[in-house]
């Protein structure tokens, strides 16, 4: 498979994003060439191990000095505090300096814990971002947005740090739990959603080859969402403006993340699928797009295999109101307001304070309503079987 490039244009800040097949075989052609004799320290945790082992050794075999493996437990409560202490600790007591270099290799935990770690030790070091999921290929690795999640909710204390480079190896994605893969998609839908609805029928086509890891077709979804995202992170670096679109359903979704309690019981690109379903349910209400819409994004979602009720995961003892509450603390709010992201119709979405919290609530209390919760947690209702063994 010939290799895709992705340009970030961002004057002194641009970096490639390399988009192929067996890219990890070859890491050493997309790192500074004067690596001989430099420090390299590797960032992933225990379910991508081997590929980290795997960069260490090359990265090795080409002359750079590197310390050892950090390895970190995998899944969401990795991005914390601790975890940034744990790894900046590392990091200065194996002698980084600015002539160093950091490597992420993992999902978007991996990315955004290492990506901050290096925009703070040193006061910045580089890095690259060597992403082995789906969701990280098409998202949480392109843009610079790095950052832990807290009590109060999910990456509200972080840096906008871009990489030096992104690595994304389409063949990492084998070894990727199916539960984690359908995340991902979550994550490349959004680009039709918010401004392509030529991709959206696309994805209507090929979206089942994407989750049943057809090479092409995943290398073609990458693509064209790095590709998306590339032009609304060069027009708006640190989201002040168009680049927010890229949050549609994650407002909603951030909060629903929050009260599942970051523990597995919900993956991001679940309570994203979610979350874009609330986003389309809400615009519906607000007149702005037509129920087919909805019903057609829905019924898209649902057939990959994605949740798109929250009444479909356990939320710990939540209710509308902690939703609201979790909500309140969103990263986009103004005056006051949370912004949304609504949409007209497939392929055209806009940012809006103006929304009526009485809607949102009807929303979320819609979406939470239709089924019993179960002592268990996880995924529920029509969704467990095809969880049942990955929860």
């Amino acid at each position: 498979m010939e290799t895709k490039i992705v340009t970030i244009d961002l004057d002194a800040r641009s970096y490639d994003i390399y988009i192929g097949s067996s890219l990890l075989f070859r890491i050493h052609d997309f790192v500074p060439e004067d690596m001989a004799g430099k420090a390299v320290f590797i960032v992933t945790d225990k379910n991508v191990e081997p590929y980290a082992q795997r960069v260490k050794d090359i990265l090795k075999d080409n002359g750079a000095r590197i310390c050892e493996l950090k390895v970190l437990p995998a899944g969401e409560k990795t991005k914390a505090f601790t975890k940034v202490e744990e790894v900046c600790t590392w990091l200065l007591e194996g002698g980084i300096n600015r002539d160093s270099l950091v490597l992420a290799v993992g999902g978007g935990v991996i990315g955004d814990l290492t990506g901050f770690c290096a925009a703070i030790a040193m006061r910045g070091v580089p890095y690259i971002q060597v992403p082995t999921s789906l969701l990280a290929q098409v998202d949480s690795s392109v843009g610079g947005k790095t950052g832990i999640n807290t009590a109060q909710g999910k990456n509200l204390v972080g840096s906008f740090y871009q990489p030096t480079a992104v690595i994304a190896d389409i063949e990492s994605l084998s070894t990727l739990p199916r539960r984690e893969l359908l995340a991902g998609y979550a994550e490349i839908l959004k680009y039709g959603l918010i401004q392509d609805l030529g991709f959206f029928q696309w994805l209507e086509k090929n979206g089942e080859k994407i989750c049943n890891l057809d090479e092409e077709a995943i290398a073609f979804a990458v693509e064209v969402s790095c590709k998306a995202k590339a032009e609304l992170v060069q027009s708006d670096e640190t989201e002040q403006g168009s680049r927010a679109l890229l949050n549609l359903g994650h407002t909603f979704g951030h909060a629903l993340e929050v009260e599942a309690g970051y523990g597995g019981m919900l993956l991001h690109g679940e309570a994203v699928a979610i979350g874009t379903v609330m986003a389309f349910d809400l615009s519906y209400r607000m007149g702005l797009c037509a129920q087919e819409d909805v019903d057609r994004v829905e019924h898209h979602l649902s057939g990959i295999g994605l949740p798109t009720k929250a009444a479909s995961v356990e939320l710990l003892s939540t209710s509308v109101d902690k939703l609201i509450a979790a909500m309140a603390h969103d990263k986009k709010i103004k005056g006051g307001k949370p912004t949304f992201v609504l949409v007209n119709a497939i392929g055209e979405a806009f940012l809006s304070e103006d929304v009526s919290m009485d809607l949102v609530r009807d929303v979320l209390r819609d979406s939470l309503g239709g089924e019993v919760k179960t002592a268990q947690g996880g995924i529920k209702g029509r969704w467990a079987s095809a969880f049942s063994s990955l929860s």
